[in-house]
């Protein structure tokens, strides 16, 4: 059950950072909490009942006749008995809540089941109505983990019958995390390249930063743009190169106008000449028009247009 993370007992804070003031406001409560020891909540609405447990035998697909021979329960099903609907009634407070409330105001609202061991005394036996009591144990933080920064909350819950017997105990932790900012949606980028089956495996290339040229797969012909057919031998069958990525402007135009969608002119569109003996057209990024002239040496970069849309450009390089 547990996520990529550190363990509780792991502080990967930097060691010289002072606590926070709400990380200290959490410490204290989770301590105040903690302090109230095993605090006894409401009597399970039911009892143990045939029903639920041949309910659950079936989910579990557990075929054991051993519980609804001898009217027994299986032993994990002690949640169950107890278990809050929905709805939770009036007065329901356990020492966890207030932990866990003040880690969602806080901005910890992610949280992950990490932990889970369960210790059984006996059987619940038909007819007994468990009561749950819950004691909070600690509370480890901040952590830095793959889910984001959060705190490791760790609690025990002990099922006690009518008399007072425990019947089952169950340490449980979770991790309440802060999760990431929500990624603003961009605007689809108005202007899309044509893919189809002679291009696909250069726009493929490009999102897994990559300049690929077609080559022939028989005489090993570079050639660009991408076709169907090897002008030099006439071979239908294709393959294709890595480019390092490099390049010089061969020629180029600054637009101004007409607009184009998605572009602010003035703006270059050039040919960059590869040294890999092809040519291929582009916009020049990250230099001003008037910067540009033939022979500029270049380098491929790649741009997210929107959340789909990768293009390459050039931008200027040393020499």
């Amino acid at each position: 059950m547990s996520p990529d993370t550190d363990s509780p007992g792991t502080d990967r804070a930097d060691p010289g950072k002072p606590d926070t003031s709400t990380d200290r406001d959490l410490h204290e409560l989770a301590v105040k909490q903690a302090a109230l020891g095993q605090v006894r909540g409401a009597a399970a609405v039911d009892p143990v009942n045939v029903p639920m447990i041949r309910h659950w035998l079936d989910a579990m697909g557990d075929t054991n006749p051993v519980y609804l021979d001898q009217g027994i329960a299986p032993p994990a099903m002690a949640q169950v008995w107890t278990m809050q609907g929905v709805r939770r009634a009036a007065g329901q407070h356990s020492p966890v809540d207030d932990v866990m409330s003040a880690l969602d105001a806080a901005g910890f609202t992610g949280v992950v089941a990490t932990n889970c061991e369960q210790v059984y005394h006996r059987y619940a036996r038909l007819g007994e109505r468990l009561t749950s009591a819950i004691r909070f144990n600690d509370l480890a933080g901040p952590k830095r983990t793959a889910l984001g920064e959060g705190y490791f909350a760790t609690w025990t819950i002990t099922w006690h019958a009518e008399s007072g017997e425990a019947v089952a105990e169950m340490m449980f932790r979770v991790l309440k995390f802060r999760p990431p900012p929500r990624a603003v949606p961009r605007e689809p980028y108005p202007l899309r390249p044509a893919v189809n089956r002679d291009t696909a495996f250069f726009w493929d290339g490009v999102r897994q930063g990559e300049l690929r040229v077609q080559s022939c797969a028989d005489c090993g012909e570079l050639r660009h743009p991408p076709g169907p057919i090897c002008p030099h031998c006439r071979s239908a069958n294709r393959a294709y190169r890595i480019a390092g990525g490099e390049g010089t402007v061969y020629s180029y135009v600054v637009h101004h106008h007409p607009p184009v969608p998605g572009l602010e002119p003035p703006f270059v569109v050039a040919v960059v000449a590869l040294p890999e003996g092809v040519r291929i057209v582009g916009g020049i990024a990250d230099c001003p028009p008037e910067a540009v002239g033939i022979g500029m040496a270049v380098a491929v970069t790649y741009r997210q247009m929107d959340d789909e849309l990768v293009l390459p450009m050039w931008a200027p390089r040393e020499p």
